[in-house]
């Protein structure tokens, strides 16, 4: 059931509109002035709050301003006397969800309440979602290694330096990537990811800046890059050192003036972009191989960060594992396995030379066919090196 408070100095206006509203089968709270209302909403969460303008202590546009603070999923809709479209302007402007005149027409007000509560719980969908997200890119360990590796992800999140990540495959460097952009300032934009050395040397131009209609045989419509649609956002060069060297030209010009041009066009177009990269090569002996340019390995590694092997930090592997079995027993909809200390110590012992993302698999391959708890016998028969 939805929860609505009414913020009004009026009494006879609160009863009204609470008779209305309970009979539509909403829980409905009160608050006879602006402070009691702030004090009522800090305590409790509510879908939406009606609330006058113009009230004794604290007024509606500021309780509006100060319960954002306290509770951002709560919707407002601004009641007020006096309809004119100043009150109306400034009411959105710092975030109501709507402005309705006294007397409020009954129809109206509904329908707006509905809508509200629809944009509350999107709201609330939003923010749960994020959640599970950061959870699901969670970097797992406390070895020192990976300690030093979450305080450089925390320092340099809220900036806009340019992070080169280096690492092994199967490291975890993306999910250091996806991290610093949860933590940024750009967290509620996009994350663009571009798997450089998956893409054929001759497409990754068009890949990352787009191109124009008929730039190329095959190109029947204009398409937009990479670049463009991490605007205001993230963009991810995964195995930036598998990139071409005229692809790596054009991403120094874009770096240095914040601007692309598609392939076969002649438009610069502007882009505000937060470049993070990535690769499991040696940027410095590409440099000397004559693979890599030496100024965008510059532009690109402000901050370097190192993704250790697990094989470097085996203290991590049991809260690996167990998170692994978490995950697993979530994504089955049954039960997380136990596993037995002499098999953990033995998967402890083991190379991984596959790093976190062969553990992930050979803890998968274990709760499937291993037994109700996971033996030594089972990851002796099952993790196949």
């Amino acid at each position: 059931m939805a929860k609505l408070i009414i913020v009004d100095d009026e009494k006879s206006i609160r009863e009204a509109l609470r008779d209305i509203l309970e009979y539509e089968g909403y829980e409905v709270d009160e608050a006879k002035d602006g402070e009691e209302g702030l004090e009522m909403i800090s305590r409790t969460t509510y879908d939406v709050a009606l609330c006058d303008i113009r009230m004794p202590k604290i007024e509606g546009l500021e309780l509006l301003q100060k319960a954002q603070e306290v509770s951002k999923s709560t919707q407002f809709i601004m009641i007020s006397a006096y309809g004119n479209v100043e009150n109306a302007v400034e009411a959105t402007k710092r975030g109501a969800f709507d402005f309705i005149t006294k007397p409020p027409d009954l129809n109206r007000l509904l329908i707006t309440v509905r809508n509200a509560i629809e944009r509350a719980k999107l709201v609330q969908e939003t923010k749960t979602l994020k959640k599970r997200i950061y959870k699901i890119n969670e970097i797992v360990g406390e070895s020192e290694p990976i300690r030093r590796v979450k305080e450089t992800i925390n320092r340099v999140a809220a900036t806009e330096a340019r992070v080169l990540i280096t690492g092994a495959n199967g490291s975890g460097k993306e999910m250091v990537a996806k991290q610093i952009h949860d933590k940024g300032n750009r967290s509620n934009q996009v994350l663009v990811e571009v798997n450089c050395a998956a893409i054929p040397g001759e497409l990754i131009e068009s890949e990352l800046f787009g191109h124009e209609k008929g730039a190329f045989t095959g190109a029947a419509a204009r398409r937009v890059g990479k670049f463009e649609q991490a605007d205001g956002g993230t963009l991810f060069l995964d195995e930036i050192g598998d990139m071409s060297l005229s692809a790596q030209a054009k991403v120094l010009r874009a770096l240095q003036e914040s601007k692309i041009t598609r392939v076969g066009g002649d438009k610069e177009i502007k882009v505000n972009v937060r470049v993070i990269a990535a690769t499991n090569k040696d940027l410095r002996q590409e440099i000397a191989n004559g693979n890599f340019r030496e100024d965008l390995f510059h532009r690109l590694s402000v901050i370097v960060i190192h993704v250790p092997p697990l094989a470097e930090r085996r203290s991590d592997i049991p809260l690996l594992v167990d998170k692994f079995l978490q995950d697993i027993a979530a994504d089955y909809g049954a039960v997380a396995k136990e596993i037995t200390p002499d098999a953990m110590a033995y998967l402890q012992s083991l190379p991984w030379t596959g790093n976190v993302r062969e553990l992930r698999n050979i803890v998968e391959r274990l709760v499937i066919m291993g037994g109700e708890e996971i033996s030594l016998e089972d990851v002796k028969a099952y993790a196949y090196f």
